[in-house]
């Protein structure tokens, strides 16, 4: 520049000179000291990863004073932890540790420690897998226990390693199925209630009463058709209806038995018989302990063959007729029992036919028994009632006085004392004896007295088995001149047996006694009976019975023999 020093230029140049000498040398002395050291070369990833985890020096000694380092530049200051949980004495890395792998150490919480891990990591260069292979290749042979035992450990570990297979949710949740989504089984797999009685009828509701109903018809074979001395076989075809009806009221109760029975020759001796009967109760539970009782009953058939009054001259046995009724009225007074009742009994004769033709009148036959029983009894048990009963009557005949110009009216008085027994199921009835006698109004007669037994029992001493037993005192007048009439004891047991199911068998004893009054005789009649029925299902049966009757009489003319078969079907609702 005009007016400058040439001297300020020539200092100004020896001043950039010397500077830049300055950084040439100093820049080449960084050089030289990369090419003489060791750092220069190429550094491998297994040597940046053996730096990486190899031991550093402890805190303390980057944190010594100042003055024992040899730093040309400013001394950096030493670390202090703000608080005394931030570092403790002792929490630095020690010698041959590393920042990643130090000594386990409980949590903050006191859990214990986590184990110790290594780097994973696969190597990445040529050189480090080298390394790596020739390392296995040093280490000895496992054996076959080593190898089943490292096996086991991996199928121990539990650890997923990866994307694993999910189970279906039915594998793994039991979910609950709706049961009315489940498949219906079919009608005839539907398990049932077991039927204690599969082949006991069911009946018929008819409005409040169930009705049982029953048909029995076949064939019967008996030796004796007329139940005489002289024994004439037959073939018959029988036919029985039965109807029973039941209430079915929440207080009261009521039951009707009726029945009807068809015997008609189809060969041998002429026999045509119908008999019928029927026989209601009622019985009204009153206020105040007491209890009302009414029964009526009907009955229509021929004359018994055992009948005491013998007809001679005629063809069959006259058609009798017998209406019964009774009312009575019942008291509970503590343990205490009281009963009234009133009864009534009409007998009612037809003709009988006569052998050389027309008829033979039986009106002076026909009475009526009326009495009045007053029942006293006490509670020894829910179980057990002991009573004692007196009954006064009278019989009055439709004709005052009969063919043979004698009043055959007779008063009544009986008295018993027996025992009612009620166990339920198991057994129920009464037992009675007592004293009857009845006096004509003629004197001439005799009066007809003695002792009286009645009873009548079921019991159940097994499942499925029903004994019956009864028992029963009867007067019977008589028509022949000078007779006053007999005193009849009959008695019968009967078993019935649910052998099977559907197979029933049944068993049967019946004796009776007469004794003649004014007459020096007596009749005695026995019979047995045996019957099974087959049931096919719960309304039809095939059923059979056999029968033995036997009567032997001091009289002459009145003991007979006879034997019968039947075989039919049965029919029941």
């Amino acid at each position: 520049m005009p007016g400058t020093h040439p001297g300020l230029h020539r200092t100004a140049r020896r001043l950039l000179l010397l500077t830049t000498g300055a950084a040439a040398m100093t820049f080449a002395q960084t050089a030289l000291a990369q090419q003489t050291s060791a750092l220069r070369g190429p550094v491998s990833e297994s040597q940046m990863l053996q730096e990486l985890f190899s031991s550093v020096k402890g805190r303390n000694a980057s944190r010594q004073p100042a003055s024992a380092q040899q730093d040309e530049g400013i001394p950096a200051p030493v670390y202090e932890p703000v608080s005394a949980g931030a570092a403790l004495p002792g929490d630095e890395p020690q010698q041959g540790e590393t920042i990643f792998a130090g000594k386990a150490r409980p949590d903050v919480f006191g859990n214990a420690p986590l184990p110790e891990t290594s780097p994973s990591r696969a190597p990445s260069t040529a050189r480090a897998r080298s390394d790596q292979a020739h390392a296995k290749a040093a280490q000895p042979p496992r054996t076959a226990a080593e190898r089943n035992a490292e096996k086991r450990n991996e199928s121990l570990d539990e650890t997923p390693t990866g994307t694993t297979r999910a189970g279906t949710v039915d594998s793994e949740v039991d979910l609950a199925v709706d049961p009315g989504a489940e498949r219906a089984e079919a009608i005839e797999a539907i398990d049932r209630t077991e039927d204690a009685a599969p082949f006991a009828p069911v009946g018929m509701r008819i409005g409040t009463f169930v009705l049982k109903p029953s048909l029995e018809t076949g064939l019967t074979w008996t030796s004796n058709a007329s139940y005489s001395a002289a024994r004439s076989p037959a073939l018959l075809s029988e036919t029985t209806l039965r109807l029973n009806f039941v209430s079915d009221w929440s207080r009261h109760s009521a039951t009707v038995d009726a029945y009807g029975t068809f015997r008609k020759s189809i060969s041998g001796e002429s026999i045509d018989e119908k008999k019928a009967g029927i026989d209601a109760r009622l019985k009204l539970d009153l206020a105040d302990d007491y209890a009302a009782l009414v029964a009526l009953g009907y009955a229509l058939g021929p004359e018994s063959a055992s009948s005491p009054v013998v007809l001679t001259g005629t063809v069959g046995r006259p058609l009798r007729q017998t209406l019964t009724g009774s009312a009575g009225i019942e008291k509970e007074l503590g343990k205490f029992r009281f009963a009234l009742t009133a009864s009534a009994e009409r007998d009612v004769y037809g003709d009988a036919e006569l052998s050389a033709g027309g008829t033979l009148s039986q009106k002076d036959r026909n009475m009526t028994l009326a009495t009045v029983a007053l029942r006293g009894g006490y509670e020894v048990s829910p179980a057990l009632t002991p009573f004692v009963e007196l009954t006064v009557g009278r019989r009055a005949y439709d004709e005052k006085v009969d063919s043979g110009g004698y009043e055959r009216s007779t008063k009544r008085l009986a008295a018993r004392a027996g025992v009612a027994v009620d166990l339920g199921e198991k057994l129920s009835g009464e037992v009675a004896a007592g004293w009857l006698e009845e006096r004509f109004d003629d004197d001439r007669l005799k009066p007809i007295s003695g002792a009286t037994v009645d009873a009548n029992l079921a019991w159940s001493p097994l499942r499925g088995t029903i004994v019956n037993l009864t028992g029963s005192t009867t007067v019977e007048g008589a028509t022949a001149a000078g007779e006053s009439g007999s005193i009849l004891y009959s008695s019968g047991i009967s078993i019935q047996r649910e052998l099977r199911s559907n197979l029933t068998g049944n068993l049967a004893f019946g004796a009776a006694y007469r004794d003649y009054v004014g007459v020096d005789g007596h009749d005695l009649t026995l019979s047995a009976e045996l019957g099974l029925t087959w049931w096919l299902n719960r309304y039809a049966g095939i059923t059979g019975r056999a029968r033995h009757e036997t009567q032997t009489s001091t009289i002459s003319g009145r003991g007979y023999t006879a034997d019968s078969v039947f075989l039919g079907l049965k029919l029941q609702r």
